[in-house]
């Protein structure tokens, strides 16, 4: 059983020829949506987030003047993504004229930050990005701060505010995530599976990562091999087995699996945003969900994986919804 919040302004209904989810997955990284000025990326400052353990990460933070701002809202990108995808500079501006002050936070070895750690990013590396997370929060200067997580961003975000039961935050009062990945291995299979593109984009990406990783410390990594393979499982696989503590790619991906009862004590609330027709996350996850008085779930007929663009290509909805759940705390 699992909370369907319906408290919501507006419906996710875009035009019958913008519904397709593919349509709405693939314009949503389209650099064309960013085409022009960017009162948020203008004023932004280099920001190395200490991860604890010696652990750096790579930020970006706008502020609006004489501490005017809202609040501060920290956007966690997808996998091989970074804080500058479409979608983080999109939404980042949007909120940012809004009132609100942006902190985009790059994950270990995204964006240009191969060069901060010697180890490789994976999908667990939870304490670094909770202990990141907390040192960004002191920047709200005693206001609101939240946390918006995208694809698998979403799922740190997840993972935040669960640990924030454990040690609180201080000023977090939401976190936010949108199409959120909570059965990894289930996505990967089903990026695999769906259109060439999809499987092809994150090859590609994943590749040019690890090539960038390999270049910094040629003592430490050889992809050779690696770099040959045709798949995403075929690739996890040869990492895991050459550069992890996992036996296999089960118990790695078991290590940020939210099913069942996974957010069952969350202490912060959390919106959840998901579409029927994500072609990387399947829906049933989320109806799965144990209840939470906490958890609020709304489920949209469509929006495709990190789309809910309306009006097409260049609005987009939930930054909407976004803003209207915001308005609660500093209203």
């Amino acid at each position: 059983m699992c909370f369907i919040c319906q408290d919501m302004k507006e419906k996710f209904n875009p035009k019958p020829w913008a519904r397709n989810r593919h349509l709405q997955s693939i314009f949503a990284s389209l650099k064309i949506r960013v085409i022009g000025s960017n009162t948020m990326a203008e004023c932004a400052k280099k920001v190395i987030v200490d991860g604890g353990n010696g652990v750096r990460l790579l930020g970006f933070h706008s502020a609006h003047g004489d501490n005017s701002g809202k609040g501060l809202i920290l956007l966690i990108h997808g996998w091989e993504g970074s804080s500058d995808s479409t979608y983080i500079l999109h939404t980042g501006n949007y909120l940012f004229k809004k009132g609100y002050d942006i902190f985009r936070l790059n994950l270990r070895d995204h964006g240009a930050s191969h060069h901060l750690n010697e180890g490789l990013f994976h999908g667990g590396l939870t304490d670094e990005t909770f202990t990141a997370v907390s040192n960004i929060a002191k920047l709200s200067r005693g206001r609101p701060f939240s946390v918006v997580g995208f694809s698998l961003g979403g799922n740190f975000a997840l993972r935040i505010a669960l640990q924030h039961g454990k040690t609180p935050i201080k000023d977090l009062r939401h976190i936010i995530s949108i199409s959120t990945i909570l059965d990894p291995l289930q996505s990967t299979l089903l990026i695999e599976n769906s259109l060439f593109i999809y499987g092809h984009y994150f090859l590609k990406k994943w590749k040019r990562s690890l090539e960038i990783k390999q270049g910094l410390f040629p003592n430490v990594y050889d992809f050779t091999d690696i770099l040959k393979m045709k798949t995403l499982m075929e690739m996890t696989d040869g990492i895991i087995e050459r550069y992890s503590p996992f036996r296999d790619h089960r118990e790695y991906f078991n290590t940020y699996t939210l099913r069942g009862d996974a957010l069952a004590d969350l202490s912060v609330p959390v919106s959840m945003i998901i579409s029927r027709d994500d072609p990387f996350v399947s829906v049933n996850d989320f109806f799965e969900l144990k209840r939470n008085h906490n958890l609020h779930l709304s489920v949209q007929q469509y929006g495709g994986h990190c789309g809910f663009l309306d009006p097409f290509p260049l609005g987009c909805w939930f930054e909407r919804e976004i803003d209207r759940i915001m308005k609660k705390y500093t209203i």
